[in-house]
C-alpha cells in the first residue's frame, strides 16, 4: 500500500510557541494513528521546524522579506512578484499531498494586527489549490472571529468554504464563521489541540506563598485598534509593571514568561522598571517548557492564549488578561470565567483584587481543572478519530486483516 502523503501548513517555526505546540499535537496524532504517513511542512520557519520536529519543510513565501515593511520601489515590486510566484509554489506543494492539515492556530481571525495579503492570502491559496487539485485540506481546531476589513474577510470566508474539513476550538469561532456566510452545519467544536499534549506533574511548593508566573505579550491591540495601538500598549505595560511591583512588595517571587520571540521587549521593560532579584525571566522554547514553569507556580497571570492553555493544562489557577473573546470562552469552559481582566484596560488595583480572590479559591479550582482537563483530552481523541474518517484515504484507516 502506498503511504499517505500528509502536509502541515501554517506560521510554524516562526517563534510562536502556541503555533508550534499545535503542530506538535498533530504530529503526535499522525505518529499514533497513521505511522506510515510521509509528512512535510509548508511554513514560516522551515529550518526551525526541521530541526525540532525532524520533518522536511519548505518556506511559505518565495519572497524572504515578506513580513518586512516595503518602502522602496524594488522591495514593493519584489513583494508583488512574490504574490504571483506563491500561487504556483503553493499549488505545486499541495499537489504532492493526499491531505493537508492546518493545525489549530487562529487562522480565521484578526484579533491581532493582520494584513489581507499576508497569511490570509496564503491560506486562501492553500484551500483553493486543494479544491482544484483534489487534495483534502483540513482546518483542525482553528480559531475564528468575525472580521470587519473587507479584503481580509473575503479571503478568510473563501478559505473556510473551500476546505474539506473544518473544526473550531470554541463555539464563538463557529458562530463567527456562520455570521460571515460559511455553512457550519456539519462543523464541530473541539478543545484547542494543545490540550492533547502531555503535562508535567504539579510541583508547586506547599505551605508559604510560592512563585507567581506572569505571562507577557507585546500587545498593541487588534486589527481594529491600529489608530490607538501605542496607547493600548502603554496602558497594558504600565498596569502589568504596577501589578508585578505590588507582588514584589509582598515578597512574592515572580517568573516572567513569553509565548513569542517578540515578547522579549516587554520582559526587558518590566525587569528595568521593577529592579528586584525576586523578578526573573524564564527561557522557554516550547509549550512543554511553559508548562514546566507553570506547574511549579502557585498561580499564573497571562495574556497569550496558549499561555492560558498551558496553565489550565497543568491545573494551575490562572487569571487571564483577555484581549479577545477566545480567551473569555476558554476560561469559561474550564470553570474560571470569573477571572478575566481586559488587556486593553489593565487596572492594577482591580487586577490585584481578582488575583487575591483567585488564590483564595486555589484548592477548589485545581480540582475543577483536573476534571475539565480529562474531559478535554477525551473530546480531542474523538476529533482525531473523526479527522481520520473525514479526510484520510479509506485504505489508510481500514481495519488490517489478520495474517
Amino acid at each position: 500500500m502506498t503511504a499517505v502523503r500528509v502536509g502541515v501548513f501554517g506560521l510554524l517555526g516562526s517563534g510562536n510557541l502556541g503555533n508550534d505546540g499545535s503542530l506538535e499535537a498533530v504530529l503526535g496524532y499522525l505518529r499514533s494513528a497513521h505511522p506510515e504517513a510521509v509528512v512535510d511542512a509548508l511554513c514560516g520557519g522551515p529550518e526551525a521546524v526541521t530541526t525540532r520536529f525532524g520533518i522536511p519543510a519548505t518556506r511559505l513565501h518565495w519572497n524572504r522579506a515578506e513580513y518586512r515593511t516595503a518602502s522602496r520601489a524594488g522591495a514593493i515590486a519584489s513583494k508583488g512578484l512574490g504574490k504571483l510566484v506563491d500561487v504556483f509554489r503553493t499549488a505545486a506543494w499541495v499537489r504532492r499531498h493526499d491531505v493537508v492539515i492546518v493545525p489549530g492556530m487562529g487562522v480565521l481571525e484578526a484579533t491581532l494586527p493582520l494584513r489581507p495579503w499576508g497569511f490570509p492570502y496564503s491560506l486562501f491559496l492553500l484551500c483553493a489549490s486543494g479544491r482544484l487539485l483534489g487534495t483534502r485540506v483540513a482546518l483542525v481546531s482553528v480559531g475564528a472571529a468575525e472580521i470587519r476589513d473587507r479584503p481580509t474577510r473575503a479571503l478568510v470566508r473563501w478559505s473556510a468554504r473551500l476546505a474539506a474539513y473544518r473544526s473550531y476550538r470554541d463555539t464563538q469561532s463557529r458562530d463567527a464563521m456562520r455570521a460571515m456566510g460559511v455553512d457550519t452545519a456539519r462543523d464541530e467544536v473541539y478543545p484547542d489541540l494543545a490540550f492533547s499534549l502531555p503535562a508535567p506533574p504539579a510541583s508547586a511548593p506547599a505551605g508559604t506563598p510560592g512563585p507567581v508566573c506572569v505571562g507577557v505579550m507585546d500587545f498593541h491591540g487588534g486589527n481594529d485598534d491600529r489608530a490607538r495601538a501605542e496607547e493600548i500598549h502603554r496602558r497594558y505595560l504600565d498596569g502589568t509593571i504596577r501589578f508585578v511591583g505590588a507582588l514584589v512588595e509582598e515578597g512574592r517571587p515572580v517568573r516572567l514568561l513569553t509565548g513569542d520571540t517578540c515578547d522579549a521587549s516587554v520582559v526587558a521593560a518590566i525587569l528595568d522598571a521593577v529592579d528586584s532579584p525576586l523578578v526573573t525571566a524564564a527561557e522557554t522554547a516550547s509549550l512543554a517548557d511553559l508548562m514546566k514553569e507553570m506547574a511549579a507556580a502557585d498561580t499564573v497571570v497571562a495574556v497569550r492564549y496558549h499561555n492560558l492553555i498551558c496553565a489550565l493544562k497543568t491545573g494551575t489557577p490562572v487569571l487571564a488578561l483577555s484581549y479577545a473573546a477566545k480567551s473569555d470562552a476558554l476560561m469559561e469552559r474550564m470553570g474560571l470565567g470569573a477571572f478575566c481582566h481586559p488587556a486593553r484596560e489593565v487596572d492594577a488595583d482591580r487586577l490585584l483584587e481578582q488575583f487575591r480572590a483567585l488564590e483564595k479559591r486555589s484548592a477548589e479550582l485545581r480540582r475543577t481543572l483536573a476534571e475539565r482537563n480529562l474531559a478535554a483530552a477525551r473530546h480531542l481523541a474523538d476529533q482525531f478519530t473523526a479527522l481520520t474518517t473525514a479526510v484520510f484515504p479509506a485504505a489508510d484507516h481500514a481495519p488490517r486483516e489478520a495474517s
